[in-house]
C-alpha cells in the first residue's frame, strides 16, 4: 500500500453451521492500536476477539507504520502524507469485503489512545464509509493538524476522568516529543460534541450511572447520512477513578498511565454500542 507492506492481525468467527446458517456477510471492526504499542498489545488488553465472536464479528488489528497512526491533518516529517493512514484502512476494509465476506454496511473502528484518535479520523472523514466508531482515551486532533467531522455517524468516546497522559480536558500545548510530534486535541467531551454537531443532534442529556457518567446526544435525521442513521447516538462515558487504560483489561497498564476501572468493561460496551448506537439513551 503506497510502497509500505502493511500487516494486520485477523479474528474470525467460528466456520458456520453444516447447514449454512451464519454463512452471510459478517459485520467487520477495525481495532487501532496506541502509540509505541502494536496489534498483538491491543489484542491482548481489549480481549475484542472474544467478544467478537458472540457476535459473529470479524476483527483485524492493523499495525501502525512506525507503532503509530497519522491521526491528524497536518504533514510532520515522520508522517509526510497525513492521509496515508486513512486511504490505508480504506484499502484494508475493501480487502476484507472482498476476501472474507465483510458486510460493507456494518463496518466500523475503535481504538486506544493515537489509535482512538484514528478511529475518530476515520469517522469525521469517512462517515459514509462506517456503521459506527469508538474511542478509549484518543481524542480529536486540533490546531493545524485539525480534524472535522463531516456528516452524521454514531459515535462513542471512553475516557478516564484522571488521564495522566491525554487529560480529559485535552492538550492544547502537548510537549515535544523528538520522535514524533505529539498532537494538540479537543476535550473528550468536545471532541464527542463535535461528532454531535456534523449529526444533526439536540441537546445533550447527562446522568450518573455506577462508576462512570454518560452523555448522550441523539442523532438528527436532517444532517449528511443521517437518514440511515435512526435511532443513533453519539455518547461520552467518563469512567471515574480511571487512568490512561482501557476500562476492564486486566493487562496491567503501562507505570504512569494511572488505574483501571473495572466499574465498566470498554470492550462489550463498545460492541454492544454498534449494535444497537441508540444503547443508553
Amino acid at each position: 500500500m503506497d510502497g509500505d507492506i502493511r500487516q494486520y492481525l485477523l479474528h474470525r468467527p467460528p466456520a458456520p453451521a453444516a447447514d449454512g446458517e451464519g454463512d452471510g456477510p459478517k459485520p467487520l471492526l477495525i481495532a487501532f492500536h496506541g502509540r509505541g504499542a502494536d496489534a498483538a498489545e491491543l489484542r491482548a488488553k481489549t480481549r475484542l476477539e472474544r467478544a467478537a465472536t458472540a457476535r459473529g464479528m470479524l476483527v483485524a488489528f492493523p499495525e501502525g507504520l512506525g507503532h503509530g497512526w497519522g491521526a491528524g491533518a497536518q504533514a510532520t516529517k515522520q508522517r509526510p502524507d497525513p492521509a496515508l493512514d486513512v486511504r490505508f484502512t480504506e484499502a484494508l476494509i475493501k480487502h476484507l469485503v472482498r476476501t472474507e465476506r465483510a458486510d460493507p454496511d456494518q463496518v466500523y473502528v475503535a481504538g486506544f489512545s493515537n489509535g482512538g484518535s484514528m478511529a475518530l479520523r476515520m469517522a469525521a472523514e469517512r462517515p459514509a464509509l462506517l456503521a459506527g466508531a469508538a474511542s478509549v482515551s484518543g481524542q480529536l486532533p486540533t490546531g493545524a493538524a485539525a480534524v472535522e467531522p463531516t456528516g452524521s455517524v454514531p459515535v462513542m468516546v471512553v475516557y478516564g476522568a484522571d488521564d495522566p497522559v491525554r487529560p480529559l480536558s485535552g492538550l492544547p500545548s502537548p510537549p515535544p516529543d523528538p520522535e514524533e510530534p505529539i498532537l494538540p486535541t479537543r476535550s473528550a467531551r468536545d471532541s464527542a460534541a463535535a461528532f454531535a454537531a456534523a449529526g444533526g443532534a439536540g441537546e445533550p442529556v447527562t446522568r450518573a450511572e455506577k462508576g462512570y457518567d454518560r452523555t448522550v446526544w441523539r442523532l438528527g435525521k436532517d444532517a449528511p447520512g443521517g437518514d440511515r442513521r435512526s435511532g443513533g447516538t453519539v455518547q461520552l462515558l467518563v469512567v471515574d477513578d480511571a487512568g490512561h487504560t482501557w476500562p476492564g483489561s486486566t493487562v496491567p497498564p503501562p507505570e504512569g498511565f494511572g488505574p483501571v476501572s473495572k466499574a465498566l468493561d470498554a470492550t462489550d460496551t463498545i460492541l454492544d454500542f454498534f449494535t444497537a448506537p441508540g444503547l443508553g439513551h
